[in-house]
C-alpha cells in the first residue's frame, strides 16, 4: 500500500527542527526514526504513533484510533490514528508531540548482527 506523501511532508515539516531524525520504509509506509527508535509512521492515510501504553488507553477512549496488532499480538505502545484526528496541522502536531514525548522512554530495537 502506498502512503500519503502530503501527510509524510507535513510530519517531515514538524520534525525538521531536529537533527536526530531518519526515515525508513516500514509498516507499508514511511517511518520517522528519532534517536534510532521508531517514533511515528505514515501508513496509507493513517498515522502509526508510538506514544506509550498509558497514552494509548486515553487515545482509544477519545476515538478515531485503534490498537496496533502484529501477528495477532497487541503492540501496547502503538496506536493507528485515522486521518480525521489530524486534519489540521495543530492536530497533527499534537500526535507528533505525543510521539516525541514518549521517544526517550521507548526501547530501541535490537540491532541484527
Amino acid at each position: 500500500m502506498a502512503y500519503d506523501q502530503q501527510l509524510a511532508d507535513r510530519v517531515r515539516e514538524l520534525l525538521s527542527v531536529r537533527e536526530d531524525v531518519t526515515e525508513k520504509e516500514m509498516f507499508s509506509g514511511i517511518c520517522f526514526m528519532v534517536d534510532d527508535k521508531m517514533c511515528i509512521c505514515v501508513s496509507g492515510t493513517e498515522l502509526l504513533c508510538r506514544i506509550g501504553a498509558e497514552k494509548v488507553e486515553t487515545a482509544l477512549e477519545k476515538g478515531n484510533c485503534r490498537n496496533m496488532m502484529n501477528n495477532g499480538r497487541l503492540m501496547k505502545d502503538y496506536v493507528y490514528v485515522e486521518d480525521v484526528a489530524f486534519d489540521y496541522q495543530n492536530k497533527l502536531k499534537h500526535w507528533v508531540d505525543l510521539c516525541l514525548e514518549f521517544n526517550p522512554k521507548a526501547k530501541s530495537s535490537k540491532k541484527k548482527s
